[in-house]
């Protein structure tokens, strides 16, 4: 390839100069290995940052709780949850015009108050009575530690009731109960959650236990007496509106019908306790944890997920109001699911006419509290809705002012655990007087100004939650600052290593002089280094900070180091570029521009796979048309690569849960022969210039003459056991011992008989196409078996289509002296010097290592993939063993990728490991990217997946170098003509 284009090397490099000795050899050996496992420990520790970052928890220990200073307006307090009930589904009318709910209907017309309650995503159960009962939004740090258990203690109202009496699910009330020494509880057995069933009786279940509890009473004085106690919470658990949600969908008649249930048992409940206390001294709430979409799931922020009905009445609680203008005043506020305050009430619910007071779902807790004169729990984040409450002014006041006081302590709380482990401090300057603020309330209070205390109150509070939210991201500008600088050292640290090892510029631009002074500078750089080291722990020790904080400035201070001690060949490097032509720096910025793009692409393509059906239908025409003006059409290639990026920009527009087509995999067995019987035809036969590299005319015969047959054979023996397996599963529903055997033994021999193949580049990559073959049609059920067809298409056409650019590079240089054509030789294994166009190999690898995934699933998550793929191979449950093969069935096409792009580079003469490289430098622009969009607000799925995309990125260092170890054992043999021709120039 002559002449030179830019930064990454210039081929005019003397032959003696160029040839690596063996010391220099092993060295390069060395410093290759010390990157290699620099960047699996570096990759290993920042991968851990977002835990320290996005998934700290909120919850404080210490503070003391704060009682009211007014008399209770209810002694007691009943709590009704109806699991995944919809707001709309509540409120509005049947088709006959009849409301679902009548009695609270009743209720929300006579006694009592109503609204919407917004949920917070995720709206998952937990999260949602972690909210309404202990007033905060679910734990982030939840993510990490499980989701089902209970990773936090936290306090709730039932904490600090003087009892608590709750039934239901047995997923949700010993989270809140479990641990309470003063509760009664029970719950049905997980077996009674059955999606095959009419799940409305769980309901019923709930309702007879506490009835049951209050007959009980009767001739059991203990439980008389601790039923008539103050400060006592009654919680049922109503799960079957969700329970027949997933499995009926919210606008079934069974999921519609239990909406008349649970309002049945709101009646029920409310006559006991009325017949039981007759002291009307009880307060009723009725709400849910979250909605249901209409496709019978949630968890995600969608308004039928986020939008529950509540209704609230009795002792405490305020009657109906007729609406009026004035009735809301925070027009611009925004509730935590993203609604504006005052969305409109729709008209068929038939309501518009009574105020409804919507809140946000961690403010039933403090109402919850100051109905029955309790103390706020400790850790709510909720905001007393006082249009709920019935109080006089001064009790309003009190009821605030407690309130603001319990989200203060934890701001407090919160500001000396921060400024007792830090040097340098710095407070939340808007409550540096907060102190000034409670005597001003309380004086206001005593004069009996209670709307100015009541305002100010408000505003303290307003302050203290968004004090809160500074404490919690106290640390992440810090944090966010180093993690990133680490990120952007370690892929600088690459680029100086790829240039100095992989190219020709350490020999143009260091001379000896400048050798020596490298070394005396470095050693004085590493001195500083290490002081400057110590310095950031010692500071880090005396601010009691994780040790995973030390990890992160040591990994980040340690490249930082590295990269300054490479002063002198930076500065070199400098002079070289600015001794440039203008067009070679032009030539570098839009080179690192169409990089830049691809990978955003890329990136955006984790949430889109549908852009990689536009990438290939554009890639196809454009590489086309480079071809036609650089070959004769009458070739095939550039048409051939066309159709095959075509075919392929097909599969991503695909379902990504795969449906089951047995018929589609046998045919794709069928085409997978004749891809494999063309690639055979073209390495024997197909003559010219352009083939010349790849087949296999010039070298030696293989050993086994029959082995592309006996391939060809065992895929098509694996279409059958496809049809035989399937059909005879179906039938007698199990595997046959003799179908299992066959199946194993197919896949297992297959593989191994491309290690003896031909050396050539076609008849060796075909082996390994025609090898994994059977393996990955045993493991198919439906299109993702032709895609495996298609994907091999595609990189033939990538094969060609570099084959070419190396053909059409030595044309141009054939008028060059042979000590050019010589100088390309600079390593061992006669490979060259990398080019600044040869960032297009690792790019394009990069972009089909994606669609690898992408082609046939979601690429975050393995459970997108259907189990019924390994039914030909096990149907006996074994996680692991059924996940092993799902994964490998995952690795076939990544494979693939590796195989050709290692051909690649031999036949480029590039060295393997610097391409592999500078795919870990591609890969972690990516990294960084999905650094800044984790997620820890939002549904599991959504929080998961940022988290995965990130993790995925970040593995990619250990990920990609495993596979190439791999698939290394397949590939080591390749030969190519052109080297083989070029290593004879040489001798």
């Amino acid at each position: 390839m002559g002449g030179s284009d830019g930064i990454l090397g210039n081929r005019s490099v003397e032959r003696g100069k160029a040839t690596v000795s063996t010391a220099s050899s092993k060295w390069l050996k060395r410093r290759e290995t010390w990157l290699v496992v620099l960047g699996v420990i570096l990759h290993a520790v920042y991968m851990m940052s977002i835990f320290d970052i996005y998934f700290k928890t909120p919850i404080v220990h210490g503070m003391n709780p704060v009682t009211p200073r007014f008399k209770a307006p209810a002694k007691r307090l009943v709590l009704l949850v109806a699991d995944g009930l919809r707001a709309d589904k509540f409120f509005e009318p049947d088709s006959e015009g009849n409301y679902r709910a009548p009695f609270l209907r009743s209720i929300i017309k006579e006694q009592g108050r109503w609204g919407v309650s917004h949920a917070r995503p995720p709206t998952e159960s937990r999260p949602g009575h972690v909210a309404i009962i202990a007033g905060f939004y679910e734990d982030p740090s939840a993510v990490t530690k499980g989701w089902k258990a209970n990773p936090v203690e936290f306090d709730s109202v039932f904490n600090r009731s003087r009892h608590t009496i709750s039934f239901g699910s047995p997923d949700i009330v010993p989270i809140f109960c479990g641990a309470v020494p003063h509760s009664t509880w029970n719950t049905y057995p997980h077996e009674f959650e059955d999606f095959a069933t009419d799940a409305s009786f769980l309901d019923e279940w709930s309702l007879d236990q506490f009835q049951s509890l209050l007959n009980k009473s009767n001739e059991d004085s203990k439980l008389k007496e601790l039923l008539l106690q103050d400060n006592l919470v009654i919680f049922l658990h109503l799960l079957g509106c969700d329970s027949n949600g997933h499995a009926h969908r919210p606008f079934s008649s069974i999921y519609l019908n239990n909406v008349k249930v649970v309002d049945r048992i709101a009646e029920r409940v409310y006559h006991l306790m009325e017949d039981y206390y007759k002291d009307n001294s009880t307060a009723y709430i009725f709400t849910a944890d979250h909605g249901m979409s209409d496709k019978g799931s949630h968890g995600d922020g969608h308004p039928s997920n986020t939008d529950t009905p509540l209704v609230a009445w009795g002792s405490g609680i305020k009657y109906p109001k007729p609406i009026s203008s004035t009735n809301h005043s925070h027009c611009s506020f925004r509730f935590v699911d993203e609604h504006m305050h005052d969305t409109p009430t729709p008209k068929e619910w038939g309501l518009d006419e009574i105020e409804r007071v919507d809140v946000n779902q961690a403010d039933i807790a403090p109402l919850m509290s100051t109905l029955v004169g309790l103390p706020c729990p400790v850790n709510s984040v909720g905001s007393l809705p006082l249009d709920y409450i019935d109080l006089i002014e001064v009790e309003e006041v009190e009821a605030v002012v407690a309130n603001t006081e319990q989200i203060l302590n934890q701001f407090l709380r919160k500001s000396y655990i921060k400024q007792s482990n830090s040097l340098h401090f710095k407070p939340f300057k808007p409550l540096a007087n907060y102190s000034s603020m409670l005597v001003k309330i309380e004086d206001l209070i005593s004069v009996r100004e209670y709307e100015a205390a009541l305002k100010l109150s408000e505003n303290l509070r307003s302050l203290a939650l968004q004090g809160l939210h500074y404490f919690q991201t106290y640390d992440w500008l810090m944090l966010m600052t180093v993690i990133t600088l680490g990120y952007v050292g370690w892929m600088i640290y690459l680029v100086l290593h790829i240039l100095q090892s992989y190219t020709s510029l350490p020999g143009n631009m260091l001379r000896k002089e400048q050798a020596v002074r490298q070394r005396n500078y470095t050693g004085k750089v590493y001195l500083c280094g290490c002081l400057f080291m110590g310095v950031l722990s010692i500071v880090l020790f005396l601010e009691h900070s994780p040790p995973l904080y030390h990890a992160y400035t040591t990994m980040t201070v340690f490249l930082w180091t590295q990269i300054i001690s490479e002063y002198w060949f930076i500065k070199a490097l400098w002079k070289h570029l600015h001794g440039r032509k203008f067009n070679y720096i032009i030539k570098l910025l839009a080179t690192t521009a169409v990089s830049v793009f691809i990978l955003e692409f890329l990136v955006n393509s984790f949430t889109d796979r549908n852009l990689y059906t536009w990438c290939f239908l554009i890639i196809g025409p454009t590489a086309s048309l480079y071809l036609f003006n650089s070959i004769p059409w009458r070739s095939g290639i550039p048409i051939f690569v066309c159709m095959a990026c075509w075919f392929l920009s097909v599969f991503t527009l695909m379902p990504a849960e795969i449906p089951d087509n047995n018929q589609l995999v046998i045919v794709s067995g069928v085409m997978i022969i004749l891809i494999g019987v063309v690639a055979r035809w073209l390495d024997l036969h197909a003559e010219g210039k352009y083939w010349r590299s790849i087949s296999k005319h010039e070298v030696k015969k293989p050993k086994f003459p029959m082995l592309f047959q006996l391939q060809a054979l065992l895929v098509g023996l694996s279409s059958v056991m496809v049809s035989l397996s399937t059909s005879h599963r179906t039938q007698k529903q199990e595997l046959l011992a003799l179908h299992q055997l066959i199946n194993w033994s197919i896949a297992g021999f297959s593989m191994v008989l491309p290690l003896f193949s031909a050396n050539g580049l076609l008849s060796r990559l075909t082996s390994i196409f025609l090898g994994f073959a059977p393996t990955f049609l045993l493991l198919s059920i439906g299109y993702e078996a032709v895609f495996y067809g298609a994907f091999a298409l595609v990189l033939m056409a990538w094969i060609l289509f570099e084959n070419t650019v190396s053909y059409l590079s030595k044309d141009k240089k054939s008028s060059a002296s042979t000590k050019n054509a010589d100088a390309n030789v600079i390593f061992e294994h006669d490979e060259r010097c990398l080019q600044l166009s040869d960032a297009r190999i690792p790019l394009i690898f990069m972009v089909l290592f994606n669609i690898a995934f992408f082609g046939t699933g979601n690429f975050a998550s393995i459970a997108s993939f259907e189990i019924s793929s390994v039914y030909r191979f096990i149907t006996v449950f074994s996680p692991f063993l059924m996940a092993a093969l799902l994964i490998f069935k995952l690795f076939i096409p990544f494979m693939l990728v590796i195989c050709v792009f290692s051909a690649i580079t031999k036949l480029h003469r590039l060295p393997r490991l610097g391409c592999y490289f500078l795919v870990i430098l591609f890969s972690d622009v990516m990294t960084i990217h999905f650094f800044f969009l984790v997620q820890n607000t939002g549904s599991w799925m959504e929080i998961g997946n940022s988290i995965s995309h990130f993790g995925i990125m970040s593995a990619q260092v250990v990920f990609v170098l495993f596979l190439f170890a791999l698939t290394n054992i397949y590939t080591k043999g390749i030969e190519c003509n052109s080297a083989l021709i070029t290593s004879q120039k040489v001798m």
